[in-house]
């Protein structure tokens, strides 16, 4: 019989913690191996944890809402079914040091908590933290209460190194609501030692004291925001926690990056002819659609190998070329959304094996089956914006990335064929692409070759490709 530690796990790059959204199983309840235990979500996606061994769940460590540390302990359990009666190590040490330092008069009555109940008192530190790490949740609560960064340095943290959580982000905004706005902006004021002497005005009697002028402001208090006003026949929607995340990212994109869209027509009625003729055999062999993303993706591969320079992203004034080639592809969820998972190492794949992993992400991401791995490490990103009918877009960059593309709906359209007997007008299918990029790092020169030569590889397809 053993007790293991089951810890939150890394859920993909620049994940430094999850929440806890749900718990699967209960105190006492069996589990298998690498069954789901828990529901964690992260700034990326939702994702359900599985058990690293089987056993019997012994103990829970955190709580649904609590936002947990990546390795840091989330529950206990005793393996081969047993009842534990013995602590882990850790836990039997930390237990002997907290005997230790514990009283000897265990009848006395404990000592009352530091902190108020929340929402009672604002309690500020005397002194900011500046440098301090702070989570993209906990960013994402001050920047919708307008909290500012030097406002935040003076919040008390009661997570691992003083960090603040996000129980500690809501609990100073409910007392924030209750406190006068000078307060808010200043830190709490030092109380006189015991036994000093008052100052002389708070002796005065009310009849004796002037009317006193008001005090110059010394520290700006922010304005109070106007509330806003809605007729009734208007709905207020609340964003949900992903269309939020989605927002913040949006604008933090263009905040960080001057995009450039460069926009270019190509002749795709070879890719759609060939669609035409193997759709339905694939079908029947294989039980999956052939769409045309896998067509676009080889297509963005090819023109990526020739042009490595937009396969890169930016660390300050760092240049990061990556080797990998991980196209993400946008997917539109149910509830209107759209999430990006990716195709790691998309170069190494045939058009078969695009065909599989691309219905294999929209379907999991349809059914909130995706894992945080397939949506981080992406280096560039495609969105078809023709399946909802639209010809062109600019669309935003995903960060770190560099660059996307938007592809858009294919039309019929009369053109001209040049043809050795002379020039001919024909039906033709046409579709725009549209190439937005970070001028930081992307020349139009560059950012226009690319999306040109991405063309050509559709428009010259070869017609006796094998699939």
């Amino acid at each position: 019989m053993a007790l293991v530690e089951m810890v939150m796990p890394k859920m993909g790059e620049s994940i430094m913690e999850g929440t806890v959204l749900k718990w699967l199983k209960k105190v006492g309840d069996p589990i298998e191996e690498d069954e789901s235990v828990l529901e964690v979500a992260t700034d990326k996606v939702d994702t359900e944890v599985p058990a690293i061994e089987a056993g019997i769940l012994k103990e829970i460590l955190v709580q649904e809402g609590d936002v947990v540390a990546v390795g840091a302990p989330i529950a206990i359990i005793s393996t081969n079914g047993e009842e534990a009666t013995d602590a882990p190590p850790a836990a039997a040490e930390a237990t002997a040091t907290a005997a230790a330092a514990a009283p000897d008069t265990a009848k006395e009555d404990p000592a009352p908590a530091e902190t108020a109940p929340e929402g009672t008192t604002l309690t500020k530190l005397d002194k900011p933290i500046p440098g301090r790490f702070y989570s993209p949740l906990v960013i994402n609560i001050a920047r919708e209460e307008g909290i500012s960064m030097e406002e935040l340095e003076y919040i008390p943290g009661t997570g691992m190194e003083g960090r603040v959580s996000k129980k500690d982000m809501l609990a100073y905004v409910k007392a924030r609501g209750q406190a006068p706005a000078a307060e808010i902006n200043q830190p709490k004021a030092p109380q006189p030692a015991p036994g000093a002497k008052a100052p002389a005005e708070t002796t005065a009697t009310p009849q004796a004291q002037p009317a006193a002028e008001p005090a110059p402001q010394t520290t700006a208090v922010a304005a109070a925001k106007p509330a806003a006003s809605y007729s009734g026949s208007s709905e207020i929607i609340e964003m949900d926690r992903m269309r939020r995340m989605i927002a913040d990212r949006m604008v933090e994109s263009k905040r960080i990056a001057p995009h450039v869209t460069s926009f270019v027509e190509a002749d795709v009625t070879n890719l759609v002819n060939w669609r035409n003729k193997w759709k339905d055999v694939y079908k029947k062999r294989e039980g999956e659609n052939l769409t045309f993303t896998p067509l676009f993706i080889e297509a963005v591969v090819k023109a990526i190998k020739d042009f490595p320079m937009i396969n890169i992203s930016v660390d300050g004034y760092n240049i990061i070329r990556h080797k990998e080639i991980n196209i993400g592809m946008a997917v539109a969820l149910p509830s209107g959304n759209l999430i990006v998972p990716n195709i790691k190492q998309a170069d190494q794949m045939n058009l078969n094996g695009l065909t599989k992993k691309v219905n294999d992400l929209a379907n999991r991401g349809r059914a909130n089956k995706l894992t945080p791995d397939d949506l981080s490490g992406g280096t560039y990103t495609i969105t078809n914006v023709g399946s909802f009918g639209n010809v062109m877009g600019t669309p935003i960059i995903v960060q770190p990335q560099v660059a996307i593309l938007a592809i858009g709906t294919i039309k019929k359209k009369p053109a001209v064929i040049e043809t050795p007997e002379g020039d001919l007008i024909g039906i033709r299918h046409f579709m725009f692409l549209s190439h937005s990029y970070d001028h930081r790092v992307i020349d139009g020169a560059l950012g226009g070759m690319f999306v040109r030569r991405v063309a050509d590889y559709l428009e010259n397809f070869d017609t006796n490709t094998v699939i």
